[in-house]
């Protein structure tokens, strides 16, 4: 019997007035930059643990994992704003919004990344690094574009309050005309901290 494998991660989804003043805030940015990829609205989310392919049959260990580090945490705000690039404009793979230093959600990404451990998911060798993608950028930008493109982000002045309240598990399938989405279960944080 062939094994049927999901490519899994962990979000904090956002909510939709938050999607919607993001995207005005950032017209200015897609008017200078109109060919990168920008992320459609409904696809940006907070990433708290990229799972990998994982075997269909395991989904249940990962909502169960999941639910062992929400059950550590209660209801929190964090704060989006600010606009940037990795590894920087001049170089931008990724145009982002960033996330405001929040202790709680370090904790409960960490705690993600230890219940993920104890059911043989690999820690994030990398430091975690909150923030929601909004474009990918496939080839490196001519100068001017580089320009035009870091000027209007210094000129969006962009904050928002996201609750969280749980963490949702989702699929995503790769196809030609870009990633889909599924929501597979959301877990909410059960008030622990």
């Amino acid at each position: 019997m062939t094994q049927v494998r999901v490519r899994l991660f962990l979000a904090v989804e956002l909510a939709q007035p938050l999607l919607d003043e993001l995207e005005a805030a950032i017209a200015p940015l897609r008017d200078v930059a109109p060919d990168i990829a920008w992320v459609p609205s409904e696809k940006r989310h907070l990433t708290l643990k990229f799972l990998g392919d994982v075997d269909e049959s395991h989904v249940a260990e990962v909502v169960a994992f999941t639910e062992k580090a929400a059950a550590r945490h209660r209801t929190f705000s964090m704060q989006v704003g600010g606009l940037g690039a990795f590894p920087n404009f001049r170089r931008a793979r990724v145009v982002w919004t960033g996330v405001e230093h929040e202790p709680r959600l370090e904790l409960l990404h960490h705690d993600v990344e230890v219940a993920g451990e104890s059911r043989g998911f690999e820690i994030e060798g990398r430091a975690f690094r909150p923030h929601i993608t909004l474009a990918r950028v496939r080839s490196p930008l001519p100068l001017d574009a580089v320009r035009r493109l870091a000027r209007a982000a210094r000129r969006i002045d962009f904050t928002a309050m996201q609750v969280v309240d749980r963490i949702t598990l989702f699929e995503s399938t790769l196809a030609s005309s870009g990633s889909r989405y599924r929501r597979v279960q959301d877990v909410a944080l059960q008030g622990g901290r």
